[in-house]
């Protein structure tokens, strides 16, 4: 099963990763967490670039830069892991890039997830966990600011209009989480959800 976490930085999804990764070991599935970017020598690499506030960029390039780096991730984790029967749990994947490049940069979803589809081939995630926050209560959250943390305001409700837009086009893959709410509670919610998808095999 392949799971990815959404949501504007500050929305809480390092937390609940944790917490759900920890849960699912617990009942001794084999699971793999990964990141994007990131996740491997060459993906950690580009993501060091990507997040460098000395390095502004074109759009189109970050674009490309988060193609890249998922390129290698999907090719050298990702499809081996569930290959092998793993549980795949990634902090951000295509849904991110559709959404910060696509509608925040202006570049278009369909120039932006076509960019993709050699990175990706086939995979899709079978469920994706959009934590939804006001951006201002996600900014007041972060502390040290990376080059993408620290864009205005508006760029973030832009991010999180397009988050809502992807989930209201694809609502029985994308799942959104009050993430206003308190860590146990929110915890909960995304529990109750990949039980469900599981067929509660969870339990």
């Amino acid at each position: 099963m392949f799971i990815t976490f959404e949501g504007i930085d500050g929305s809480g999804k390092t937390t609940q990763i944790k917490l759900i990764s920890d849960f699912i070991k617990n009942l001794k599935y084999g699971i793999i967490l990964v990141r994007e970017p990131g996740s491997t020598p060459v993906s950690e690499k580009i993501r060091e670039i990507l997040l460098d506030k000395e390095n502004a960029m074109a759009p189109e390039t970050e674009a490309y830069l988060y193609a890249a780096s998922r390129a290698e991730l999907v090719k050298k984790v990702i499809k081996p892991a569930l290959d092998k029967g793993n549980i795949v749990i990634c902090d951000r994947f295509l849904d991110s890039s559709l959404v910060y490049q696509g509608i925040a940069r202006g570049l278009g979803l369909q120039a932006v997830y076509q960019l993709n589809t050699m990175a990706l081939g086939d995979l899709k995630p079978d469920v994706t966990i959009l934590l939804d926050l006001d951006p201002m209560v996600a900014k007041a959250r972060l502390k040290k600011l990376d080059r993408l943390e620290s864009e205005q305001l508006d760029f973030y409700r832009k991010v999180r209009e397009g988050y809502l837009y992807l989930a209201d086009r694809e609502p029985e893959r994308i799942k959104v989480v009050d993430a206003a709410q308190g860590v146990q509670q929110v915890f909960e919610d995304v529990l109750s959800i990949i039980k469900n998808k599981m067929g509660r095999r969870l339990l």
